[in-house]
């Protein structure tokens, strides 16, 4: 099973940016997906998650700024980050919990990262 992560890159303050990550490989089925960020010096944080299509949450600080949505069909969790600001500068990395057979429990799985710069 592998996870790619794309749409990082450099945006002014108040900026807009759409990060994707596709599942793929040996998939049964897929029961979360989520979003976490690490900010130089700082530990990894959470910064969304989406169970089952339908249920969501998010970071204090990212609520009403971010949203998380997932294309069951293509496998792939996107994050639409608007009004963005410095302090969300990061790496950010998607995650996904993964059956890959009928009968197994569920893993996480980590995507490679993908760098989001906010800066003027």
């Amino acid at each position: 099973v592998q996870l790619q992560a794309s749409g990082g890159g450099l945006v002014q303050p108040g900026g807009s940016l759409r990060l994707s990550c596709a599942a793929s490989g040996s998939i049964f089925s897929i029961n979360a997906m989520a979003w976490y960020r690490q900010a130089p010096g700082k530990q990894r944080e959470l910064v969304a998650a989406i169970t089952g299509g339908i249920m969501t949450n998010f970071l204090d600080s990212v609520k009403g700024r971010f949203t998380i949505s997932r294309d069951y069909a293509k496998n792939t969790v996107y994050l639409q980050m608007t009004s963005l600001k410095p302090e969300d500068t990061a790496v950010y990395y998607c995650n996904a919990r993964i059956t890959t057979a009928q009968g197994m429990g569920a893993r996480g799985y980590w995507g490679q990262g993908t760098l989001v710069t906010v800066s003027s």
